[in-house]
C-alpha cells in the first residue's frame, strides 16, 4: 500500500528515546494549553449564544472553516500530497467528528459550561467500551463492568433526570462525548493509513461542508462584536488543535488522557468566574465518579500513541 511521503515526518509518534523529563514536560504544557484553548473557544461561544439569536452551529462552522484556512495553508508549504490511502475512514472521521463538535457547541448552548465538559469528557470510557466492535483483538477487561457502574452513576448525578424533564444542553453533552468516541475510533484506524495533515485537512473540509448544510436553515448574520466573538471561539478552537497535535509527539496516549481531564477543572472556575455558574453537590459528585472512570479506563488501554484530534 502507497504511504505518503511525509508520513514519517508528521505521524505522532513516541518512541523509547523521548521517555525524559523534558519531552514530558513539554508534552504535559501543550495539552494543558489545548484542554485551555478548548474550554475558552466554547466560553467564547456561550457569551455569543446568550446575548443573541446566532446559534452555536454558526460558531462551529467559524471553527471548521478557519481550521480548513490553517490546514490548508500547511498543506501547501510543505508540498504534502493529499490523496489519500483509504478515503472512506477519511469521511466517517469528518463526519463522526463534525457531528461531535456540533453536539459539544450546542450543549454550551443549553447547559453550564461545567456540564458541557464533564459529559463530553465521558468519551474514553466509551472509547474502551466501543473498541472491541472495530478491533476484534481487543478484549473488556470484566473491571470495566465496575467503571460502567460508576461512569453510570456520575452521569446520571450531573443530568439529574427528574423524569419528567431533562436539560436537552445535557442530553448534547452526553451525545458528543458518544459520538466522539466513534470519530476517536476510526481516527485510530485511519492512521494506520494516512499522515496527520492529510487527515486534519480532510477533517476540516469535510467539516466546513457538513456544519455549512447544517448551518444553513438557523444562520443569523453576526453583527459588531458578535464577529469578534465567533472569531475568537474559533482561534481559540484551532489553537487547541494545534497544541494537542503537538503535545501528543511528546507523550503517550495514556499520560494525555490524564493530563486532558484538566478541561473539567478549566470549565467549573470559567464558568463560576464568568457565567455564575454554581458547583451543586450532584454536579460536583457526579464529576468525580466521571473523571475516576476517565483514569481507570485510560489507565487500561494499552500505551499507544494518537490525540483525539477535533
Amino acid at each position: 500500500m502507497r504511504r505518503n511521503h511525509v508520513d514519517s515526518q508528521w505521524r505522532l509518534t513516541y518512541s523509547p528515546p523521548m521517555l525524559n523529563y523534558t519531552h514530558l514536560h513539554k508534552g504535559i504544557i501543550f495539552l494543558l494549553l489545548s484542554e485551555f484553548c478548548f474550554t475558552v473557544s466554547t466560553v467564547f461561544s456561550k457569551m455569543l449564544t446568550n446575548t443573541s439569536a446566532i446559534s452555536a452551529i454558526e460558531v462551529t462552522f467559524a471553527r471548521f472553516f478557519l481550521g480548513l484556512v490553517v490546514f490548508s495553508a500547511l498543506v501547501y508549504k510543505n508540498s504534502i500530497s493529499l490523496i489519500p490511502n483509504k478515503l472512506s475512514l477519511l469521511i466517517w472521521r469528518g463526519i463522526l467528528n463534525t457531528v461531535s463538535v456540533i453536539l459539544f457547541f450546542m450543549a454550551s448552548q443549553y447547559t453550564t459550561i461545567t456540564n458541557t465538559h464533564m459529559l463530553n469528557m465521558t468519551y474514553p470510557f466509551f472509547i474502551f467500551l466501543f473498541s472491541p466492535l472495530f478491533f476484534r483483538s481487543e478484549k473488556v477487561s470484566p473491571f470495566l463492568y465496575l467503571i460502567l457502574i460508576f461512569a453510570l452513576a456520575g452521569i446520571w448525578l450531573v443530568i439529574n433526570p427528574d423524569f419528567q424533564s431533562v436539560n436537552k444542553g445535557d442530553m448534547f453533552g452526553l451525545a458528543s462525548g458518544i459520538v466522539a468516541a466513534f470519530a476517536v475510533i476510526t481516527l485510530n484506524m485511519a492512521r494506520k493509513n494516512d499522515s496527520t495533515p492529510v487527515i486534519l485537512f480532510y477533517l476540516m473540509s469535510i467539516g466546513t461542508v457538513v456544519n455549512g448544510l447544517a448551518m444553513l436553515p438557523v444562520f443569523v448574520m453576526p453583527a459588531g462584536s458578535q464577529w469578534l466573538l465567533i472569531t475568537a471561539s474559533a482561534l481559540a478552537g484551532v489553537g487547541g488543535q494545534i497544541c494537542i497535535t503537538y503535545g501528543y509527539r511528546y507523550i503517550t496516549a495514556r499520560a494525555g488522557g490524564l493530563v486532558s481531564t484538566s478541561r473539567v477543572l478549566y470549565a467549573v472556575v470559567l464558568g463560576m468566574l464568568i457565567f455564575g455558574e454554581s458547583l451543586t453537590w450532584r454536579v460536583g459528585a457526579g464529576g468525580t465518579l466521571i473523571l475516576l472512570s476517565i483514569v481507570a479506563v485510560t489507565w487500561l488501554q494499552k500505551p499507544e500513541p494518537g490525540p483525539p484530534q477535533g
